[in-house]
């Protein structure tokens, strides 16, 4: 008998993170990101007013692209309430790779601050939910996975 990966309470908040999360995903796609904020950005980076002004439209559209995939990948986590093994591999990967933005710095500072400039604090609340709320729901799947390995070792040893 295999060992379950996760439990019932923790599909059920990775599905209620998914929704949050493609909340926040989409208005940091549709609101945050913008000319007007890219360009300060990249003016807080050093970039000419050429350089913005030939950049910052190819940015944008590559952030939403960016936006609409990791959107869409929020959006699939509500398939962890089924409990498969694949939702839950689905829902470490999305989550790794979602809280990697601000917290392993892919983000770089001077979006953040170019946003905080914009938009004030709540500006940040979308990046701060989807980002931050990602690194600890992934933590808590690798929690869940090291448990799961932790069962699947016992019962083998109980089994020698």
């Amino acid at each position: 008998m295999r060992a379950r990966l996760w439990t019932r309470p923790l599909q059920v908040l990775t599905a209620a993170c998914g929704l949050v999360f493609a909340l926040g995903t989409a208005a940091q796609t549709w609101l945050i990101i913008t000319e007007e904020t890219v360009g300060r950005a990249m003016a807080l980076a050093g970039r000419t007013p050429a350089e913005i002004a030939a950049g910052a439209p190819e940015l944008v559209a590559t952030l939403r692209i960016v936006g609409v995939a990791f959107l869409v990948a929020n959006l699939l986590l509500l398939a962890a309430v089924r409990g498969g093994a694949w939702t839950f591999w689905l829902a470490l990967a999305v989550t790794v790779g979602q809280a990697l933005g601000v917290v392993a710095g892919m983000v770089p500072w001077v979006v953040l601050q170019a946003t905080y400039e914009r938009f004030g604090p709540l500006g940040l609340l979308p990046t701060l939910v989807t980002d931050g709320g990602s690194a600890v729901l992934a933590v808590l799947l690798l929690i869940s996975l090291t448990r799961s390995g932790a069962r699947v070792a016992s019962r083998s040893r109980s089994r020698g």
